[in-house]
């Protein structure tokens, strides 16, 4: 059944890193514009990216065989998750305070606002 998909297990092994890697980025990008959405701050951004580097030091060991305990690893997992959650968040908080307060701000980039002149 292995060579049925795939030519060797390396490329199976690219292929599932390259999955995980989309799959989490994805969740912590949603993770953050779920904390915006609940008018929270910062603080529970990083909490929640917290769990999710642990779900992902999970998925290295159970998927590829990589250390589950290895807290190198495991900060390096939750700075890039951190990235893309952050960014979720800022990007869904702009659009919540242009939308709901439209006569006291205005869109300067996807990711920022300004007072209206």
């Amino acid at each position: 059944m292995q060579g049925l998909f795939f030519e060797s297990d390396t490329t199976v092994r690219l292929v599932l890193r390259f999955l995980v890697l989309l799959l989490g980025f994805w969740t912590a990008w949603r993770t953050g514009k779920a904390v915006a959405e609940n008018w929270q701050s910062y603080g529970s951004v990083f909490i929640a990216v917290l769990g999710l580097g642990v779900a992902m030091r999970f998925l290295h060991f159970s998927l590829f065989g990589g250390p589950f305990i290895s807290p190198f690893y495991y900060v390096i997992d939750v700075v890039l998750l951190l990235a893309f959650a952050l960014a979720g968040f800022q990007a869904r908080r702009t659009t919540q305070m242009v939308d709901n307060y439209y006569w006291l701000y205005e869109r300067t980039s996807y990711l920022s606002w300004k007072n209206k002149d």
